[in-house]
């Protein structure tokens, strides 16, 4: 008698829960990039083709890390289950495909940034384990036929392998997610603590009166850091002592430099407002914000480094191997580049690149924003695409005149009389001289503009309309210092940044 199908899948599916058990468990021993899930994530990341990333992004939005995890997870289960059926009839072809999954998942964790051997033993053990649970269930699944026991697989013993099975899944699942869950408490939560910022020599221009316009539902002037945009590829978010941390600053320079985080510290600092936004950002979306940031000029570094003739890209490395590629002429330009320590007076936030990562007023984060910083390598734009050229979005990506309606929303409901109309425009490292309103197929009308310390900045606008009743359509548009005007010409975010005016529809009541 041959063993039932689901009672075989379920010996597969119980294999792989102890084998994800078993990886999870030593990934936190060598380390969270060798976990057989969040290596193989990785690399499905880094090469998946940029429309189905698109895709996912869409669908999942800032959860689209979460979903190909747990994807993972789903896939592994149905290809153990299938296994377990296979290891009944055709063990050999079973158990090479417990062995090719083991393979996989180390040859994944061996490509991650600055891995080493060791970071295939979560993968390897994984693998090992499940084809120890498959072969110890196959040989109580199909035992010894005899005359005298023409039922391999009696009733008594079916449940007892039921129980076994489902008790080892339950574990397995259980031991996984404790260990991803651990993985991911263990932070640098205490010497994130312990950091003292330092003192900035040049501390950040007083606010004006006006920068905050106080109005119910418009950004405020400064977006709190737990309200502050999130987008990297991090699948796990990277944990940086600040004892273990050193930036190299080498490649296509006469004088390579390694510094310490006490040293960083040590160096004159700058205190700014910058406000960074993602070239995903959607018109009239929220993937941007602005932060009071503390931090070393960039500037000052690459003199020190005396970058080679040809030099015209800075490459900066997170610490998980994230690349971006910032022309060398904009951070010696005179403007405000720098490797942020600090994010609206307190060290930086872990999610946003504790301790220490890149800020560069006027560029899309995609070029210019590294969390995580561990190196800034001198070469050329001929010579090395980053992590996003690859995948066909511009090398060059300075941030688009853009405006955004924060009040009232979409499909809100007013009532007739005066309204206040409201919302954030920027033109980074230019600066906005001003923002117009209209309604419908109106005259376009002078938005009034908040008072902001620098051309690196958003500014907040407003607008009163006095609302008839009905349904309405409002519009706005920006002009930055040199007087070009917004465009509204749609444009989707690939290669270098959306384009088009913000419309909201309005029913007045």
């Amino acid at each position: 008698m041959t063993p039932d199908r689901r009672i075989s899948a379920l010996a597969g599916l119980a294999a792989v829960a102890v084998a994800l058990a078993v990886g999870e468990l030593l990934a936190l021993a060598v380390g969270p990039l060798s976990s057989p899930v969040v290596a193989v994530g990785g690399v499905i990341v880094d090469h998946v083709p940029e429309a189905l990333k698109e895709f996912a992004i869409s669908l999942f939005g800032t959860y689209d890390k979460i979903a190909l995890q747990v994807g993972t997870v789903v896939i592994l289960a149905a290809v153990g289950a299938g296994l377990g059926v296979l290891a009944i009839g055709r063990p050999r072809w079973a158990f090479a495909g417990v062995a090719v999954f083991g393979l996989v998942g180390a040859a994944a964790a061996v490509t991650r940034h600055d891995a080493d051997w060791v970071s295939v033993i979560p993968s390897l053990f994984a693998a090992a384990a499940g084809a120890a649970i498959l072969w110890n269930f196959r040989s109580r699944l199909v035992p010894v036929e005899s005359a005298a026991d023409p039922d391999p697989v009696p009733a008594s013993d079916r449940r007892r392998f039921l129980i076994t099975a489902g008790s080892l899944l339950g574990a397995g699942v259980a031991t996984a997610a404790f260990g991803r869950w651990y993985g991911l408490r263990r932070t640098v939560d205490a010497d994130r603590a312990a950091v003292t910022l330092p003192v900035p020599a040049e501390p950040a221009p007083v606010l004006p009166a006006e920068a905050e316009l106080n109005i119910p539902r418009l950004a405020p002037f400064v977006t709190p850091n737990d309200k502050f945009y999130l987008i990297d590829t991090a699948l796990v978010v990277p944990q940086v002592s600040p004892s273990q941390w050193r930036l190299k600053i080498h490649g296509r320079v006469r004088k390579p430099l390694t510094l310490t985080y006490e040293q960083l510290l040590a160096r004159p600092m700058i205190e700014r407002y910058v406000t960074l936004a993602c070239v995903s950002n959607e018109v009239g979306d929220g993937l941007i914000g602005n932060a009071k940031w503390l931090g070393v000029r960039v500037a000052d570094l690459l003199a020190e480094a005396d970058p080679e003739p040809g030099a015209d890209q800075v490459v900066s490395r997170s610490v998980d191997g994230f690349t971006a590629g910032t022309p060398t002429e904009v951070l010696r330009d005179g403007r405000d580049a720098m490797l942020a320590v600090g994010m609206n007076g307190v060290p930086l936030p872990i999610e946003h690149g504790f301790p220490v990562r890149m800020v560069v007023p006027g560029l899309y984060g995609y070029v210019s924003a590294t969390k995580w910083l561990a190196e800034l390598e001198l070469t050329s734009f001929a010579d090395f695409d980053a992590y996003w050229i690859k995948r066909g979005w511009a090398a060059k990506a300075p941030i688009k005149l853009q405006s955004r309606i924060d009040t009232p929303i979409d499909g809100g409901k007013v009532s007739a009389g005066q309204v206040p109309v409201a919302g954030v425009a920027w033109a980074q490292h230019v600066g906005v001289s001003g923002v117009e309103v209209r309604v419908g197929d109106g005259a376009w009308q002078r938005a009034r503009l908040s008072t902001v310390p620098s051309v690196d900045t958003w500014c907040q606008w407003t607008w009163a309309w006095d609302a008839p009743p009905g349904k309405h359509w409002l519009e706005v548009r920006a002009y930055d210092a040199s007087g070009n005007v917004q465009t509204d010409a749609i444009q989707d975010v690939l290669p270098d940044g959306a384009t088009g005016h913000h419309r909201v529809e309005v029913t007045v009541t």
